[in-house]
């Protein structure tokens, strides 16, 4: 076995297949009320079919996870002025507000690992799952493998 194999049986056995309370977290909003207010507040005011689109799930879940929202106040339904049959859905400021705290803890919580790492550490770290990234977003599993070309294009629009 290749030092990859063992790599790719290491990641999934220790670090991929591990749940810290951390990536339990993440995962919890990652098709609910966090991850819909995470979008709302990068994209902006949006229909309720592209949240749904981003966040790969039904219209119907999406309405339910709308509802909820707007029940909290975390967000606003109104019609489209230009076209009173569309939706448009817009956070509030209560709304606002709650994905900045969720967005604080997550940092703080990160800079906490990154202060018991150190900062050697850290900016190793960093580099690394930037290449890895870079690496991760041409690579289609199942399809052909990345020409020398088409990696260094990817380097050279990732610095």
């Amino acid at each position: 076995m290749g030092f990859e194999e063992e790599a790719v049986e290491e990641l999934y056995s220790k670090v991929w297949s591990h749940r810290s309370a951390m990536q339990r977290e993440l995962n919890r909003g990652a098709h609910g009320e966090v991850f819909a207010l995470r979008q709302l507040a990068f994209h902006g005011e949006m229909t309720p079919s592209k949240l749904a689109e981003l966040l790969r799930v039904s219209s119907g879940r999406v309405s339910s996870v709308l509802s909820s929202l707007e029940k909290k106040g975390f967000v606003t339904r109104k019609p489209d002025p230009d076209d009173r049959r569309v939706v448009r859905v817009a956070l509030t400021d209560a709304g606002r507000a709650e994905i900045e705290c969720d967005m604080e803890k997550m940092r703080s919580a990160v800079r906490w690992i990154f202060s018991q790492m150190g900062e050697r550490r850290t900016r190793e770290f960093v580099e690394l799952m930037r290449e890895f990234m870079t690496y991760m977003s041409i690579c289609n599993p199942g399809g052909p493998r990345p020409t020398p070309e088409e990696v260094r294009k990817a380097f050279e629009e990732n610095e």
